[in-house]
């Protein structure tokens, strides 16, 4: 290959030198754009900087009249500069006037050049601004020379991102890299939460562009990406990576990309332009991003994550970055953006200093999103493209209520939040001051109001929210967590640190619940078609009876002469129910046998999660003390609407009359067979759902923490008789078509009821 990088590391070696001068910015930039002329022979160089209300700015010439600098303007896609912005892709051009695009700006005086070469500024694939330069002579520019122009273009996307040119900007404007952005998403847990940006896999920023020795580079990128491949072919060659499914047909695009002889040559390309291996790297990665991003395609832009996804592993492996987000300067105010990311890594952080949790990806229900939960902070989902918008530090305001993120918000924006936010904690101590207040409704009925947990983390608010006790705590997430599985004296020490932190309150422990959505590194499973509807929760435990018994021993140690309130997930025949209580005498027997205490009370119950048990209720509540109803799975499961998909998430109200008669016909059986019924999902942590909850009969609840204050200020204006006669009613009229959920508010407004 021909090294064509003389000119341009001459170029760069001179721009870089200039970036590190003490000058004024308008100096700087008058400079940069000298240089460029000089270096390429070209009679004019013009940087345009992209402004937040979507302008293009002359921003500095060499060969244009000058007193167009700060003048001269044009819209994203209007002119040839504009084309280049809306595109992110150069224009060669011999005869610029007769492109069709090309806008005559008559104060500039350029209607004497001819040929024209235009490259986008970009950073991390957003436009930044235009470098042009002219020639009054017809001519198309060489390749080489556009690789040059392409790659000076990342110095001046560097000197933008450091927030120089914001001296230079007229009063009242602002660019591009600095607007206000508003992104609709998905609310995943409520609140407010104002503060500044951490990515969760902060950006590498590559300061050493310029190279040394041009070969020296190409060796260094060859072996990293021999290291990146072998690595890709040891995670596919792996036992636990199932020969199909999705996960391996996203490392398969992977293995393509890594491979990818175009990928390859356009990075040695830019090194034989004078850049270093991992500024190659930024610079194709770059380009390659600011195009995918235009697509309309869903396919082809998830495809674009892969490739940036692998790009990023290479830049880690050229330049050593360690990908931790905090090494230094962690804000006191952070709200976390991540594309995706575990449990186990959010509780990394500091939780004091946690005042939010952003993902690309994911969903309500997954586990990062139950832990985020379980630590109080508001969390929203389904934000497309937020990660590559947006730079550490930069201010945020998350709105967990609406699901909206606000990033760098305008001041009126941020002061009216501040005043939602203070609202909120007044609202709070309302709530605060209703903690000890005995949670009975207008018409006398006591409703046992108790919160989920499912870490050491929760337990502090047992006694904050004035909760009864904790309904639901899901000892999954211990297994999550871990790296390892947690041995039988983890799992003892565990549950027994719980039962003491709960002080006397009833704890009611469900048994293990992963596979589906809820996965465990350490543990193999098979990949599922249809996880939720697969080998999880009950199912796996019974299968694999050591995993289960384990547990069972441990739960019996903990709770040696106390209570232990046990129950089982995703039970589907009230045969599994026969099967877990064999497995549980036996452990008696052992323990017994070799001189442990036991629980003074054993109260044993199981989840309603699954349809088929609608038509087993009268044998379920014999086999049972209690039965806690799982709204989440049993909505989804009945409606055939998988939660995680935001496509039909949304489609069917669990306030519809299909769902509140199951959950009235559960209430009915309870009370029939005097067994303790409960519902633990979503629906209780809402006012105006726990009234439905309490009209159809249920007096027991288990829901978050923050939620407890909000559903007693509602229940204790609520008359139970006068609404479930108007519910019940509604639900038996085959004629009416109104919605519950409108007879709900009307209600509510109409007896004073805070929902």
């Amino acid at each position: 290959m021909r090294d064509l990088s003389a000119g341009p590391r001459v170029l760069l070696k001179r721009l870089r030198e200039l970036m590190a001068e003490p000058l004024e910015p308008q100096e700087r930039l008058d400079r940069i754009v000298r240089q460029i002329a000089s270096n390429m022979v070209a009679e004019v160089c013009s940087v345009y900087v992209l402004r937040s209300d979507g302008v293009l700015e002359l921003y500095a010439t060499e060969g244009l009249n000058k007193e167009a600098v700060h003048t001269s303007q044009l819209k994203m896609g209007q002119g040839l500069v504009g084309t280049i912005a809306a595109s992110a892709q150069p224009l060669n051009l011999s005869d610029a006037q007769a492109h069709p695009a090309f806008r005559y700006l008559p104060e500039t005086g350029e209607e004497i050049y001819h040929s024209f070469l235009g490259v986008p500024i970009l950073r991390a694939g957003r436009t930044l601004g235009v470098l042009v330069v002219q020639n009054k002579a017809s001519r198309n520019y060489r390749e080489d020379e556009v690789e040059a122009l392409e790659t000076t273009a990342m110095v001046i996307a560097e000197m933008i991102a450091t927030g120089e040119l914001k001296k230079i900007t007229r009063p009242g404007l602002e660019l591009d890299l600095t607007r206000a952005i508003t992104i609709d998403a998905d609310a995943y847990n409520e609140g407010i939460g104002l503060g500044h940006v951490v990515l969760h896999e902060p950006r590498i920023v590559v300061t050493n562009l310029l190279n040394e020795d041009a070969e020296k580079e190409v060796i260094r990128l060859a072996e990293s990406l021999g290291s990146l491949r072998i690595s890709i072919d040891d995670m596919l060659s792996r036992r636990e990576v199932s020969q199909e499914g999705e996960h391996r047909e996203v490392l398969e695009t992977y293995r393509m990309f890594a491979h990818d002889q175009g990928w390859v040559r356009r990075m040695e390309e830019a090194i034989h332009n004078g850049l270093t291996a991992e500024a190659a790297v930024e610079k194709v990665q770059s380009d390659t991003k600011a195009r995918m991003m235009r697509l309309t395609d869903p396919y082809l832009r998830e495809r674009m994550h892969d490739f940036d996804d692998l790009a990023n592993r290479l830049l880690r492996q050229l330049t050593g970055f360690s990908g931790r987000a905090f090494d230094e300067g962690f804000p006191t105010d952070a709200i976390i953006l991540a594309r995706a990311m575990g449990a186990a890594e959010l509780l990394d952080y500091p939780r004091a200093s946690l005042r939010g949790l952003v993902l690309e990806d994911g969903a309500v229900t997954s586990h990062v999103v139950i832990v985020a939960r379980a630590m109080g902070i508001p969390v929203v989902g389904q934000a497309a493209g937020v990660v590559a918008l947006a730079e550490n530090g930069d201010p945020i305001i998350i709105d967990g209520d609406d699901g909206q993120i606000h990033l760098r918000p305008v001041l009126d924006l941020q002061k009216a939040y501040e005043e939602k936010v203070r609202l909120r904690a007044r609202r709070q101590e309302q709530f605060k001051a209703l903690r000890d207040v005995e949670p009975v409704t207008k018409d006398g009925k006591r409703i046992s109001l108790q919160m989920n947990a499912g870490l050491l983390v929760d337990l502090p608010q047992l006694a904050e929210s004035g909760a009864d006790g904790i309904g639901l705590f899901r000892t999954e997430l211990q297994f999550m967590i871990a790296s390892t599985m947690p041995k039988l004296e983890e799992q003892e020490s565990f549950y027994r640190n719980v039962i003491k932190q709960a002080a006397g309150r009833p704890v009611t422990f469900r048994t293990l619940d992963i596979g589906g959505d809820k996965v465990v590194s350490y543990f193999r499973a098979q990949e599922e078609e249809n996880p939720a509807l697969g080998w999880r929760a009950i199912r796996l435990s019974l299968d694999r009876p050591g995993l289960l018994r384990t547990q069972l021993r441990a739960l019996l140690r903990a709770s040696a002469g106390a209570e232990l309130k046990m129950m089982l997930p995703m039970v589907t025949e009230v045969s599994e129910i026969h099967a877990v209580r064999e497995l549980m005498q036996k452990e008696v027997q052992h323990l017994s046998k070799f001189g442990h205490s036991l629980p003074r009370k054993l109260q044993f119950g199981a989840m309603l999660e699954v349809p088929a048990l609608m038509w087993q209720l009268d044998e379920l509540m014999a086999e049972v003390d209690f039965v806690s109803v799982g709204s989440n799975d049993l909505f989804q499961f009945t409606m055939a609407a998988d939660r995680g998909n935001a496509r039909v998430s949304d489609r069917f109200d669990n306030l519809g009359k299909p769902f509140l008669r199951i959950l009235r016909d559960i209430a009915r059986a309870g009370e029939r067979n005097k067994t303790v019924v409960t519902l633990c999902g979503e629906m209780a942590g809402k006012p105006l759902s726990a009234m439905a909850l309490l009209g159809v009969g249920f007096r027991s609840v288990s829901m978050s923490p923050t939620s407890i204050g909000p559903v007693k200020a509602m229940l204790l204006g609520l008359d139970i008789d006068k609404l479930s006669a108007e519910l019940n009613v509604a639900l038996d009229d085959i004629r009416s078509t109104e919605p519950i959920r409108a007879l709900l508010v009307r209600f509510a407004e109409a007896n004073n009821i805070p929902v």
